[in-house]
């Protein structure tokens, strides 16, 4: 029998996966992911390579590129972007990576830039990715400006929220197709962006989505928030590339009122909270082994009165609901961590989202294997 220190050491230590670990699984038989998919450097890199380079990720606020040469950097799976609006309306997410030696077209999110230019040797790049000049280049043999440009990413603009995506296996707009029809006429689109937080959590980015994709522990840990769902109609549906979470909501008129609470999981990282005349969207970005960022962005309704006390409501709220969810976060990473955890049974009423998510890991899993 191996004990408990021994699995511990195991845990730092590369791990092959076992291929009855991603094998399909029925929910009613379902068990969680094993502990060594959730720790480690190549854990960290199966990531990489088998799910971000090929999933598409929320990237950028389409408020953030609205004009020619507004421009936002980033990266994906390891590779830096620039997504930027060209001189020809159109949106592009370029490799941010100058192709002389490597530099940076931008360092930061910029607006109204009339070209891209390298920070470390001056090269000049147009809007739309083509080298327009090299510094001192004359004396270069054969050296062709004409066939030099900056390779480029997938990008969609979908209701005022931009994504991007290395290799996609599917066109965004199945990724989303469920969604829209669901959502229907809401102006999501028409939203303005009010304000942006970032939580920096030690663990790692899909346990932080194993706890947002399900109630069970609601009325465990958040119990503030579990006066305002009703926990027995809390339901939870799955779809091909997403699930959804929701709830009727019942709350102070000074809060969220009275309507519906919908929490959309959208493969690979990316949430989005629509609740009455509001919405958050949370991008779960892999920082290291074992560490994690969440942002969260904020919009309303155009026009809305006291938008300031309103959203001080809702933030404290939302707050407080994350120091929670963090806390217990941190607490499973280190569980998972410490050689003790066996990979346990699902709930199949309370856990199917968590199952849909397992799924689609053990899917990308086999393909990257």
């Amino acid at each position: 029998m191996i004990g408990w220190t021994q699995k511990s050491r195991e845990m730092k230590q590369p791990v092959s996966v076992d291929d009855r670990d991603t094998a399909p699984q029925p929910l009613e038989r379902a068990s969680a992911l094993p502990a060594y998919f959730y720790a480690g450097d190549e854990s960290f890199e199966r990531d990489r390579r088998a799910i971000f380079a090929h999933g598409w990720q929320l990237f950028a606020r389409a408020d953030q590129l609205a004009r020619s040469g507004d421009h936002v950097v980033g990266d994906i799976a390891g590779v830096p972007l620039l997504l930027v609006r060209g001189d020809d309306g159109a949106l592009r997410a370029l490799h941010n990576v100058c192709r002389h030696r490597a530099g940076p077209l931008a360092t930061c999110d910029g607006r109204g830039a009339k070209r891209l230019r390298c920070h470390y040797h001056g090269w000049s790049y147009a809007l739309d990715g083509r080298l327009l000049s090299a510094t001192e280049m004359d004396g270069a043999c054969d050296f062709d400006i004409a066939s030099i440009r900056l390779p480029e990413a997938h990008v969609a603009d979908w209701r005022g929220l931009v994504f991007a995506a290395l290799d996609p296996l599917v066109p965004f707009a199945e990724v989303m197709a469920e969604v829209d029809a669901r959502l229907g006429e809401r102006p999501l689109g028409a939203y303005a962006f009010h304000r942006h937080y970032d939580y920096d959590i030690a663990c790692d980015w899909k346990a932080y989505i194993d706890n947002y994709l399900e109630g069970y522990h609601v009325p465990h840990i958040h119990p503030e928030l579990n006066r305002m769902l009703d926990y027995r109609d809390y339901v939870v549906e799955t779809a091909r590339w997403h699930s959804l979470q929701h709830s009727p909501l019942a709350s102070d008129a000074a809060l969220y009122g009275d309507g519906e609470a919908l929490y959309w999981f959208v493969w690979p990282n990316t949430l989005l909270n629509v609740l009455p005349d509001r919405m958050q969207t949370n991008r779960v970005i892999p920082l290291a082994p074992g560490r994690c960022r969440v942002t969260f962005d904020y919009f309303y309704p155009q026009g809305v009165p006291d938008l300031d006390s309103r959203h001080a409501s809702d933030h404290a709220f939302s707050n407080l609901v994350q120091r929670q969810d963090i806390d217990m976060c941190e607490i499973v990473q280190r569980g998972l961590e410490s050689g003790s955890y066996h990979a346990g049974r699902l709930n199949p009423k309370r856990e199917n989202g968590v199952h849909h998510f397992h799924e689609l890991l053990r899917e990308a899993y086999r393909a990257a294997h």
